[in-house]
Order: C-alpha cells, then sequence, then structure tokens
C-alpha cells in the first residue's frame, strides 16, 4: 500500500468505527481495552487523530516535548462519534495538504511525514476491532491492508521501548520467528521473519529464500494482525504452530504494543 491508499483507509476505518458506535451505549465495556468502555476508546481514537494531525501540521523535526492539543472534545459523550468523525474529516484535510515524503521526525524507522498516516490507519483499525467486539459485531480486516499492518507492527516494534519498555528485553541468542500467511503465494509476500539478538531484534532479510526458523506461526493475514496486537491468542484454532514454545510464549509476553 501506498500513502494516498492509508489515507483513504483511514477515512474508511474511522467510518466503520463511527458506524458501530453512533448508536450503541457508550458505557459498553470494551474487552479487548480492560478498564475502557466504548466512550473511552473513541475519545482516545479521535484524540490520536487529533494529535497525530498537528504533528502533521507542524512537520515537526524533533521529539514533541508535550502532548498538548486543543481536541475540542463535544460537550456530551453522546457526540463522540460525530467528533471522531470530524477528527478524521481534518486529518484528511491535512493529508491532502501534506507532501508525505516530506521529511520530518517519527518514533519508528520511516522519517518522514507518511509514517503518521500509516500509524494513525493501524490504530484506528484495531480499535475499530475492538469497538466491534465489545458490540459483538465480527469484524472484517482486508487481505492487503492486514499484509501492510502486519509489516508495519513488525518494522516499527524494535522503536517502541519508550511506551513498551517490555520490547526491551526480547533478546536471544540468534533466534528467530516467521510470521507466515496461509494465504501465501511462496514468494515471500505474506512471510515476515523476525531475529532475536543478544543486542535486540530486528525484521531480518529473507531474500535467499525462506529458511527454517526456530518458531513458526501460521494464521490467515487479518488474524496474525490481530494475534500481534494482542486480540487474538495464539492457542486459537485460528493459528499452526511449530518449533520452540518457549520462544513464542517469551514474544508474545514482551511484545505488547
Amino acid at each position: 500500500m501506498n500513502p494516498a491508499q492509508h489515507g483513504a483507509a483511514v477515512a474508511a476505518e474511522t467510518a466503520a468505527f463511527v458506524a458501530a458506535v453512533k448508536a450503541a451505549d457508550l458505557s459498553t465495556p470494551v474487552p479487548t481495552c480492560p478498564g475502557w468502555t466504548l466512550e473511552d476508546l473513541t475519545r482516545h481514537v479521535g484524540s490520536v487523530h487529533r494529535w497525530f494531525t498537528e504533528l502533521l501540521r507542524r512537520r515537526i523535526q524533533q521529539p514533541p516535548t508535550s502532548r498538548e492539543v486543543d481536541l475540542r472534545l463535544p460537550e456530551r459523550p453522546d457526540g463522540l462519534p460525530d467528533w471522531l468523525a470530524a477528527s478524521a474529516a481534518e486529518a484528511a484535510g491535512v493529508f491532502a495538504a501534506t507532501d508525505l515524503d516530506t521529511p520530518m521526525w517519527a518514533w519508528g524507522v520511516d522519517q518522514h511525514a507518511r509514517f503518521w498516516v500509516r500509524r494513525m490507519l493501524f490504530e484506528t483499525l484495531v480499535h475499530r476491532v475492538d469497538a466491534q467486539l465489545a458490540l459483538g459485531l465480527p469484524p472484517q480486516v482486508d487481505h492487503a491492508l492486514a499484509v501492510d499492518g502486519i509489516d508495519e507492527f513488525l518494522t516499527n516494534l524494535p522503536f517502541a521501548s519508550s511506551f513498551a519498555p517490555l520490547t526491551a528485553q526480547l533478546r536471544a541468542a540468534d533466534r528467530t520467528i516467521r510470521f507466515s500467511c496461509t494465504e501465501g503465494d511462496g514468494d515471500g509476500e505474506g512471510d515476515w521473519l523476525v531475529g532475536l539478538r543478544p543486542d535486540g531484534f530486528a525484521l531480518v532479510s529473507d531474500d535467499a529464500g525462506p529458511r527454517a526458523a526456530d518458531a513458526t506461526v501460521r494464521g490467515t493475514a487479518a488474524d496474525l494482525l490481530l494475534l500481534l496486537y494482542g486480540r487474538l491468542d495464539r492457542r486459537d484454532d485460528a493459528f499452526r504452530l511449530h518449533g520452540d514454545q518457549d520462544l513464542l510464549t517469551q514474544w508474545f509476553a514482551h511484545s505488547a504494543f
């Protein structure tokens, strides 16, 4: 996917979120976000939109020293769905006015404006799924979107220790974990190899062809994306696990985003 597609998908994912919660009881608990209600979840997503939009508008070049932003929250909770829709509309306007290849600070590997659009997309998508699950609605995730989301997650996770401190413990003596889509076509699309070293972890190149990993998790792209974000359990029937189960336990105990 490209940055223009990411921007369009932010709008689509937000619309799906709003449609789910518009007529819902916002006091409904969200099991996949313990302690939160739909009201909390909606406020969180809109706040993220407005914060990321402000970062893009300012084209920041250094880590921000404050997260203060005018959220313009509605007076009543039942105004939150429309407020979220307005947040997405404001973001879309900034996307359109921004050269997304512009260099700017980002906490991940891609130091360009496009990082924030892609990050906003998957923040919105995962929480859209949270909202639908809370309401007993079966969430759907497009295959291409899920593949891009897995890549975004695994590319950026090594840089997330400032807000996901347990990732600093993802260390091992040259061990590998493969995440592989069951819909893969065998040419490497939908297949990721993560290497754990004594000094850290990262995606590693598999250009010479798939090689044996110490542990492998196979599932659909949509299920793998939700697994990586902690919305599914690897022991579900949706997944096929191979290899070192202790290594997988280490990964999932320390990779919470």
